[in-house]
């Protein structure tokens, strides 16, 4: 089985110097090494030129952030897995090994390993730790992490099964993203791979989880969650995939999330982050544009999976006061 491991990287030249050995020296004969650049303005290309001629290179002509980035990225590639590879993750030795097994079953369309924080690797990191799940309004939580609480990795998540694999190290069938047609371009970065995993399930295949493989990840390295476009992309994103691919009656759903985002918006100006409640009123109203479109995607899906771990992960985190995931 061949594998392209894909880095989008997009003015990331110190983050490609600092991370890229390890991709090297861990990456067994058998898979592709790619810089996939965004249309970067530093260094980054004449670094992996005179540096790393092993590595191949893919030169967007735009930075279309994440979602495009690796549509441009991914179209030619031939082989039978696609690595999607942050610029600032490191791997370790065999990290390769059980991620191919994982695809051993046939219908497993996408693959995710353990995902430690670099700065405190005793600790599973924010972007995806051991695998993510959405609650009925579509709110991202994972498994290690809910909300700004972060688990020690104790091996409790070693189970195998998830719905949605982060995009900061995501494995997939290239057959799968091919008639996908990859990701939702219109999400520019954030929670695209959520709606990816969602679409995949929609057409019946699995997302799993290998806890024998570890990667470390910075985190934050292109928006911190300090960054209002963060924000802005979260919640907008979010509503979009919710119309696109959930099941049930659409119309409440969105009623609840306009509810409980307002929450979350009063929250932010009571403490004294009014920069993010305007994201949260601008991320809607770039949604209520978009609804007739989206509504058109869901009306084309076959099928809409189950994908509910919890009926309100905010109920429960906030008012329930239950803080880690294998308490849900």
């Amino acid at each position: 089985m061949t594998i392209a491991i894909v880095i989008l990287n997009w003015n990331g030249k110190a983050l490609l110097e600092q991370f890229l050995p390890s991709i090297i020296r861990y990456t067994s004969s058998h898979a592709s090494i790619y810089v996939a650049d965004n249309a970067s303005t530093d260094d980054s290309i004449t670094f992996v030129k005179t540096q790393y001629p092993e590595v191949k290179l893919i030169l967007n002509r735009s930075n279309g952030g994440y979602a495009k980035g690796y549509n441009d990225a991914l179209k030619d590639l031939k082989e039978d897995l696609l690595c999607l590879l942050n610029n600032d993750i490191e791997v370790t030795p065999n990290w390769l090994s059980p991620i191919i097994e994982s695809f051993s079953n046939s219908n497993t369309a996408i693959v995710q390993p353990k995902i430690l924080d670099y700065k405190k690797k005793t600790h599973f990191e924010y972007a995806g730790a051991a695998g993510g799940f959405i609650d009925n309004y579509a709110y991202p939580f994972c498994r290690g992490r809910i909300f700004n609480t972060i688990e020690e990795d104790n091996h409790q998540y070693d189970n195998s099964e998830i719905f949605w694999a982060s995009g900061a190290c995501l494995f997939i069938r290239n057959t799968v993203f091919k008639a996908l047609n990859g990701f939702d371009a219109s999400f520019f970065a954030h929670m695209e791979e959520i709606d990816l995993c969602w679409r995949a399930q929609n057409l019946g295949y699995s997302v799993a989880y290998n806890n024998q493989s570890t990667v470390y990840h910075v985190g934050g390295a292109t928006l911190s969650n300090a960054n209002s476009q963060k924000t802005y992309l979260n919640f907008r994103n979010s509503l979009a995939m919710l119309v696109k691919n959930a099941k049930g009656n659409i119309a409440f759903l969105v009623i609840m999330r306009l509810i409980l985002d307002g929450i979350a918006g009063i929250k932010y100006m009571l403490s004294l982050q009014p920069k993010h409640s305007y994201a949260i009123i601008k991320a809607h109203f770039a949604f209520y544009r978009r609804l007739p479109g989206l509504i058109g995607q869901r009306k084309a899906l076959t099928q809409q999976s189950n994908y509910a771990k919890t009926p309100s992960i905010v109920w429960a985190y906030f008012i329930q006061k239950k803080k880690q995931f294998n308490r849900l």
